[in-house]
């Protein structure tokens, strides 16, 4: 490993705790899955998907996704470093790298994943945004793959911000926490760069519209 990405020795024991606090906090919601979610059943009846959600909520689908053979993309950053180790802690496959041009070699990897992962999951504002800002990681593995992109929201009866670029929702103890799934779209194979952003625009209008109503029904603060 070379020198840069070298991290301190707290990083392995911070992830693990990490993993465990997830997996204690998840024990108590009240969870509640609306919508078909590809990965809760066999793949003979079900197949593979692209799972993408804003990165402020991701928290919940770590819990409710874990041991089920994941792909997940996450950056070389110290903190992106923490959360792939928390992440392999609960099951998934990590391929690293950001979901920007600089992370092509990671997208490509994760196109790769596509053959024997149960799932790809992807945060298409990560890892460090804009805040529900959709980057094109998506919707270039998609069309490379051929699978389905299923816009995923959640939301929570009670929960509080973390201080971090995002505002990252934390659902607190015995909370009632909300996962949504919509309908999935389909990206055609090898398109051309200008659409691209016509997809691009779709997920996040998507993504939005559907973490907007859930937020509403659920009354969950700013």
């Amino acid at each position: 490993m070379s020198t840069k990405w070298r991290y301190p020795w707290w990083v392995g024991p911070v992830s693990w705790l990490g993993s465990i606090a997830i997996r204690a906090m998840g024990l108590t919601w009240r969870i509640e899955r609306r919508g078909l979610d590809p990965s809760a059943g066999p793949l003979e009846a079900h197949g593979r998907c692209i799972f993408v959600f804003w990165h402020s909520r991701l928290v919940p689908l770590v819990y409710t996704h874990r041991g089920r053979g994941g792909a997940v993309l996450s950056s070389r950053h110290l903190d992106g470093e923490i959360s792939a180790r928390m992440l392999h802690h609960l099951g998934y496959v990590l391929g690293r790298g950001s979901s920007t041009r600089a992370g092509e070699q990671a997208l490509r990897r994760m196109v790769g994943f596509a053959d024997h992962a149960r799932f790809l999951a992807l945060t298409p504002d990560g890892p460090h945004g804009p805040v529900e800002v959709a980057k094109v990681g998506a919707v270039f593995i998609a069309s490379r793959t051929g699978l389905p992109v299923i816009p995923v929201a959640t939301s929570s009866s009670d929960s509080f911000a973390l201080k971090s670029w995002d505002r990252m929702r934390l659902p607190r103890p015995f909370a009632r926490v909300v996962v949504q799934f919509a309908p999935a779209l389909h990206v055609p194979p090898g398109i051309a760069d200008e659409e691209l952003e016509r997809w691009r625009l779709r997920i996040e209008a998507e993504l939005k519209t559907l973490t907007a109503a859930l937020r509403a029904e659920l009354k969950e603060p700013s």
